[in-house]
């Protein structure tokens, strides 16, 4: 940044093509053609050192994200930033889940740094697909719902779940163990159960909810619905998907527009359909149990599970300026944000760290000097850094994502 007066560039995230996204909603929101179909997972806009985004500096030459910090860590980070976190330390995301996903926990920052130094010091790859550790750091993460969003999240409340168990014929053996032990106990019977009596025990509940939902007759506020699919989805080979049976332990939820939820280290959760903006701390250490064709590894998953009821807490955005809406978590690497400006109202802003702006609808202007002037629509970004002073003016009424580090 030596000698560049600039501190506003225009950002290009990363297209994941994970087999679980869907086709149409990303490549819109991106102006992207998709004629072959491909699945658009995820849109990374981030420094994360497997998918950086990129920045096109004011010599026109395209740079990582991720370099350019390193480069430039106290100018680009500040130097309260730059010292607590030594990168960038969040993750923007947007998701469009097509066909669910595993049922995952993410580590502490303390076994994120002790797992990955282990699994580097054994010599495994990190393309390596039995690498459980991509980085060393944790993952707490808040998810926006973008439309109609279901997902699992966290252990039910006892009981509900002794309901639950009384309720699934097929399930019913387990209502002793559980009403006269505990989450952890109820859990490893079934994660460690042999894949044999695993297959025993859910067929016959499988045989009889599959023709159900294959007519329509199930909805979606109904664990059926989901394990139906899941059995569809991902049992191979005549064996069953033990993943299944989470289906049932967890809180199945609706999220609609606009609402999100938190999920710290050790939270077990499955993300199932929907569009979403995520954003969390800059990992992708993900510990996975079942509902997927990626590696499984339950031995590691249950040393992280944290095994307690979870009551969910649904997010609303909280008012902090006539055009700000914040959405608070107890996390310290992120802060998300919703800008709304009606068309022609402006509004300055003034970065004490690296903040990345994705426009969510609408068309505006970035001004920061009389040199740099950025132009951006629906599914463009921006990101700004230590210092940086701007104007934003809608050309059109604007919704506006900022992610940043709570001040």
């Amino acid at each position: 940044m030596e000698g560049d007066k600039n501190r506003v560039f225009r950002l290009q995230g990363k297209v994941q093509h994970y087999h679980w996204g869907g086709n149409s909603f990303l490549p819109a929101f991106l102006h992207i053609p998709n004629p072959e179909k491909k699945p658009f997972a995820e849109y990374w806009m981030g420094a994360h050192d497997q998918t950086s985004a990129e920045i096109v500096d004011s010599h026109q030459k395209i740079i990582g994200l991720n370099q350019f910090i390193r480069d430039f860590p106290r100018e680009t980070l500040g130097e309260k930033i730059a010292a607590e976190f030594g990168r960038l330390p969040y993750l923007l995301k947007v998701l469009d889940v097509k066909d669910m996903l595993s049922i995952q926990v993410h580590p502490t920052k303390e076994s994120a740094e002790q797992a990955f130094n282990k699994e580097s010091r054994s010599g495994l790859s990190l393309a390596d697909a039995r690498r459980n550790y991509k980085d060393d750091n944790h993952k707490p993460e808040l998810m926006l719902a973008l439309s109609e969003f279901w997902l699992l999240h966290g252990f039910r409340r006892r009981s509900s779940l002794e309901q639950t168990l009384q309720k699934v014929p097929e399930l019913q053996f387990l209502v002793y163990p559980f009403t006269h032990g505990s989450y952890e106990g109820l859990y490893r019977k079934v994660m460690e159960m042999p894949q044999e009596d695993v297959d025993e025990t859910l067929r016959p509940l499988l045989n009889r909810i599959i023709p159900a939902y294959q007519k329509n007759l199930l909805q979606k506020n109904d664990e059926h619905f989901w394990a139906a699919r899941a059995a569809l989805t991902f049992n191979r080979e005549e064996h069953i998907d033990r993943g299944i049976f989470s289906i049932y332990f967890f809180n199945l939820l609706n999220l609609h527009p606009g609402e999100a939820i938190f999920q710290d280290a050790g939270l077990p959760h499955a993300y199932l359909e929907g569009q979403n903006i995520e954003i969390m701390a800059n990992s992708d250490n993900v510990l996975r149990g079942g509902l997927t064709s990626k590696h499984i590894d339950v031995q590691e998953l249950m040393q992280h599970i944290k095994f307690e009821e979870t009551v969910p807490e649904i997010i609303h955005g909280q008012k902090t300026s006539d055009h700000e809406l914040v959405f608070p978590t107890p996390a310290p690497d992120f802060e998300l944000s919703l800008l709304i400006l009606e068309q022609g109202e402006t509004i300055s802003s003034a970065s004490a760290t690296a903040e990345i702006f994705l426009l969510m609808d609408g068309e505006a202007e970035i001004i920061e000097n009389d040199q740099n002037r950025l132009l951006i629509e629906k599914g463009e970004a921006f990101v700004s850094f230590h210092e940086a002073l701007f104007d934003i003016s809608a050309i059109k009424k604007s919704v506006i994502c900022k992610a940043s580090v709570p001040s």
